[in-house]
């Protein structure tokens, strides 16, 4: 589904009347004579220098003043599936193909579809076997409103722009720091200096990436109760650059220690106050720059850390994009008058707190995150 923003900018790119950097117009959907034109076009465009999403927007009409031509009959329109298949047995270097998703924008005057070519780092995308007329080695790209001929090859500055990007030699030094913590193994421990677990990139080690004890905190999270202690132990975690931190957020140790990692997310599902706190929910979203620590500071050698991995995310959202997350709040909010109709099975650990708190807010939250657990479940059902 195309978010408003992007509705937004595709009618503002047609009525703009020319093509640019990363969108294309097409009067009609391609021919089975033009399969050649569609993987150049798609290549191309996911080899754009603009660093961004790029559109196909097939039903302009550019010789009749860009007005809409309708594609919903169109004898070869593609939705995402079938344009997956197309792409799937394209021989691309390393099998890496460019990630497309077809989506239908309705106007008065009819309805387009767009193919949203998404943007990586997976650049330069090329074949290493020819198909048709699209060559073998050849890298195209799309340069202002132009592609690359299919017989022959970009000029080396733009190929030597891609390569830059996919290796994150454009990327920011936050960008940089998050592409190395996938590789966790590249990671060098310091020797500790009193409390501080520090370590740094080998291949450049002024990034570092450390954590220490926090002082200041030492409330309790209804998430820690999914552990067999259940004590807090909180932490600060910084990543650095030099001498600059560049990225904040907090630790827990759980379970004793016996397993490290930050803090997940917050969100609410609804605004204002018709329900008490608002529904709030932890979470993660995967690729984010907390889900990439999460499983960063995840010690897979251990099975005790395995084990308490486990608990903790029996009682987190982990949603697959942000995307997903907003789709989801809006199908839980319909659903959650029904709320009790999920509370079968549902069983809440032993929650051991100080005789200071209060455990039903605690309650609380944990039988939401497991109603809004079995609702995701459901949701992805759907």
């Amino acid at each position: 589904m195309l978010l408003e923003e992007q509705i937004d900018e595709i009618i503002e790119l047609i009525s703009s009347k020319q093509e640019g950097g990363y969108w294309d117009f097409k009067r009609e959907w391609y021919s089975d004579g033009k399969k050649a034109d569609l993987l150049h076009d798609i290549i191309c465009m996911a080899n754009n220098l603009e660093n961004r999403d790029a559109y196909i927007i097939i039903g302009i009409d550019e010789e009749n003043d860009y007005c809409v031509q309708d594609v919903v009959k169109a004898e070869n329109r593609k939705n995402t599936q079938k344009l997956v298949d197309f792409l799937r047995d394209k021989k691309f270097a390393s099998g890496i193909k460019p990630k497309v998703i077809v989506e239908p924008l309705e106007f008065p005057d009819g309805t387009v579809d767009v193919i949203i070519i998404k943007n990586s780092f997976y650049t330069p995308y090329f074949l290493v076997e020819k198909y048709l007329d699209v060559y073998a080695n050849n890298i195209y790209v799309r340069v202002s409103d132009t592609n690359t001929p299919k017989n022959r090859s970009a000029d080396i500055s733009n190929i030597e722009y891609l390569w830059k990007k996919r290796f994150r030699l454009l990327s920011s030094p936050l960008e940089q720091v998050f592409y190395y913590l996938l590789k966790k193994d590249e990671w060098i421990d310091v020797p500790e200096e009193s409390f501080i677990v520090q370590q740094y990139y080998k291949y450049h080690p002024e990034f570092i990436i450390e954590h220490s004890g926090c002082d200041d905190r030492d409330g309790y999270e209804y998430y820690l109760f999914s552990q067999m202690d259940c004590r807090p132990h909180w932490y600060n975690i910084y990543v650095r650059y030099y001498q600059t931190t560049i990225f904040y957020t907090i630790g827990i140790a759980l379970d004793g220690g016996r397993y490290f990692t930050n803090v997940p997310c917050t969100d609410f599902l609804f605004d204002g106050l018709k329900y008490r706190n608002h529904v709030s929910f932890r979470y993660f979203v995967e690729g984010s720059r907390e889900m990439i620590l999460h499983d960063f500071f995840y010690d897979n050698r251990s099975e005790e850390a395995r084990f308490s991995r486990e608990r903790f995310e029996e009682c987190i959202l982990i949603f697959f994009s942000e995307e997903e997350k907003n789709e989801f709040k809006t199908y839980a909010i319909s659903k959650w008058e029904d709320r009790d109709n999920y509370l079968e099975g549902i069983r809440l650990p032993i929650m051991d707190l100080p005789d200071s708190y209060s455990k039903d807010g605690f309650k609380e939250e944990y039988e939401n995150a497991l109603i809004l657990k079995k609702m995701l479940d459901e949701y992805r059902t759907y």
